[in-house]
């Protein structure tokens, strides 16, 4: 028959659990002390990128600072005066006299083309999520020319009228203005023709079916 133990043999046992405890809390207490002290130390590691950028033909790939002077000077900050896509077109101008590695030297430059706010939701972007030119493109226009703009200029479009006093020609620079400010408006062209013209005066319209030998839209 086995012996149940005394009260005190039970005490070296205790003793020896209870300071187990206590080592393991403090060993708990004292990581937690770093974590937070690692939390609160600006981290010397490299940052991870968020571009992937594309392997580059024959370790060649040189961006003269004179070129990066340029981008620089023609930065896009993200306000309602600016039109994202005129600075997508300029910023894609500046660097077409690069023929070799487009897509490196498009993916390389664009950040530095942009400021302020904008640039802050660059560097807000998962890290590695951008692989390629159309993702950076996609991604800046969805950010700073959303749905909504596109569906207001759209309409803008669709309900063209000539203005009292507006020469047929500054009727026509403005519309195509407003084509330039939307090219995204999935308009087809005879459409396009179509709401230039039902937006004209009954004066101007009778003006250009003359022109046209004839009514235009028949």
């Amino acid at each position: 028959m086995q012996r149940s133990k005394s009260l005190g043999e039970f005490v070296p046992e205790i003793e020896r659990f209870l300071h187990k405890r206590k080592r393991e809390a403090q060993n708990n207490i004292a990581m937690a002390e770093r974590t937070l002290k690692q939390y609160a130390t600006p981290s010397t590691e490299e940052p991870l990128a968020i571009i992937v950028y594309p392997t580059v033909e024959g370790n060649n790939f040189e961006i003269k600072p004179a070129l990066l002077n340029l981008v620089q000077q023609n930065q896009f900050s993200g306000s309602p005066a600016e039109d994202p896509n005129l600075h997508i077109s300029t910023f894609l101008r500046l660097r077409g006299t690069l023929k070799a590695n487009q897509e490196a030297v498009r993916l390389h430059l664009f950040p530095f083309s942009l400021r302020d706010k904008v640039n802050a939701w660059f560097h807000s972007l998962e890290v590695g999520s951008i692989t390629s030119w159309d993702q950076m493109r996609q991604a800046f226009l969805a950010r700073f020319f959303p749905p909504s703009k596109t569906a207001k200029l759209r309409d803008q479009i669709t309900w063209l009228y000539q203005k009292d006093g507006e020469s047929l020609y500054d009727a026509w620079e403005r519309f195509k203005e407003m084509l330039r400010l939307c090219p995204h408006h999935g308009l087809e062209k005879w459409l396009i023709v179509h709401t230039f013209y039902n937006g004209l005066s009954y004066t101007t319209k009778m003006i250009v079916d003359v022109a046209a030998g004839g009514a235009l839209m028949n």
